[in-house]
């Protein structure tokens, strides 16, 4: 299905087959074809075996047919990235390991066909970022090399739980997401929807054509919005029931689940009640994480979280050897202007006391020799 998406969008079947010959296996052929399922018009792309077709029941076999391509490097890295997070599931799933476990359906040529078409697809369409919506779960029993499996397979909700996927329930029997497709999502895509301009949309057609509601998978491209991409989240709770100790402890604990910058406030609430107003920046996929500390961490019941824009300036991290030792510093640069330098605490604290020299003179050598190395004079 991602297949015939990534064909309606605009990707000539052509181009695809070219793609794909790099792989140097044959056995099979590509054939694209019109459709519409539930009145909606969409691409149904077909991987045709030959009963010559080679079959890649290990994932050392899939990983060998990757390396010997002549696919792009990164096409082979994250092609071989699918795969490898498709055996381990299956590993899971029967209690071996990821080397030693046997695909059997999973390892057809046709499943090599898709993981490399979709990978390879998507960066012949330009796609640079990919982004997925929660994926629906269907329900029933499916029939396998192992017997009866109940649905969704095993392996496709090991898939999705390795990566906390967000999953939504539909009001239909049958197989709607297989361990390959879980395979590609989870390794290629965020479960997020940015903010973006819309330019065009793939319709790619699934095998069966249920009334009432169509099997398909759709595809957007489009650019992102500037303004999204400068978003982060501002997370602010207020606290009057704490000590500074542990607040000093939470403002830890935020660092490490992923904040950009937390700060206190003095405040006085109800009843003129001296408070603190706990504030922190983070990206937009890192809100689950440092919302759960709040609340496990802090006394708070609730907290408000809004999105505001952020304009950074260009920053880097300089490590070289001083006179006095190994240092670093920050730096930060504008266009048009000389870089300004700013040295770092802990490095600067570890060589004052090393050298028995007070710290201040320590920043200034810091600072001094960090910008004749970023400012040499000729």
């Amino acid at each position: 299905m991602l297949l015939g998406a990534i064909v309606d969008a605009g990707l000539p079947l052509d181009a695809l087959t070219g793609e794909l010959a790099k792989l140097k296996v044959e056995g099979y052929s590509l054939r694209a074809e019109k459709t519409q399922r539930a009145d909606l018009a969409a691409t149904k792309l077909t991987v045709d075996l030959q009963p010559s077709a080679l079959s890649f029941p290990h994932l050392s076999d899939l990983l060998g047919a990757v390396d010997a391509s002549d696919l792009p490097p990164a096409d082979k890295e994250k092609a071989s990235a699918v795969f490898q997070r498709l055996a381990e599931a299956e590993a899971q799933v029967h209690g071996v390991d990821a080397a030693s476990v046997v695909l059997h359906e999973l390892g057809s040529l046709d499943t090599l066909i898709d993981v490399v078409g979709a990978v390879a697809g998507l960066r012949l369409l330009g796609v640079e970022q990919l982004f997925a919506s929660p994926l629906p779960l269907g329900r029933g029993e499916v029939e396998g090399a192992h017997g009866v499996l109940p649905l969704p397979a095993p392996a496709t909700l090991a898939l999705l739980a390795a990566v906390n996927a967000p999953v939504s329930e539909a009001d239909l029997s049958g197989e709607l997401v297989t361990p390959t497709g879980a395979a590609l999502v989870a390794t290629l895509a965020r479960f997020e929807r940015p903010a973006m301009t819309l330019d065009k949309v793939g319709c790619g057609a699934g095998s069966r054509n249920p009334a009432g509601r169509p099997n398909v998978l759709r595809l957007w491209l489009g650019e992102e919005l500037a303004a999204s991409r400068n978003a982060v989240l501002l997370v602010e709770t207020n606290i009057d029931d704490m000590s500074a100790e542990l607040l000093g402890y939470v403002q830890e604990r935020l660092f490490a689940a992923g904040a950009a910058d937390v700060w206190f406030t003095p405040i006085f609430m109800k009843k003129n009640r001296p408070a603190t107003m706990l504030s922190l920046l983070c990206a937009v996929e890192r809100e689950e994480a440092v919302v759960r500390v709040l609340l496990e961490e802090t006394s708070t019941l609730g907290v408000r979280v809004r999105e505001v824009r952020r304009h950074e300036a260009q920053r880097e991290t300089f490590e070289f050897e001083s006179s006095l030792g190994p240092a670093c510093v920050k730096v930060k640069r504008l266009p048009g202007k000389k870089a300004q330098v700013s040295p770092e605490y802990e490095a600067c604290r570890q060589l004052a006391l090393e050298r028995d020299l007070p710290l201040a003179e320590v920043y200034r050598t810091v600072e001094a020799e960090a910008r004749s190395r970023l400012d040499p004079k000729p």
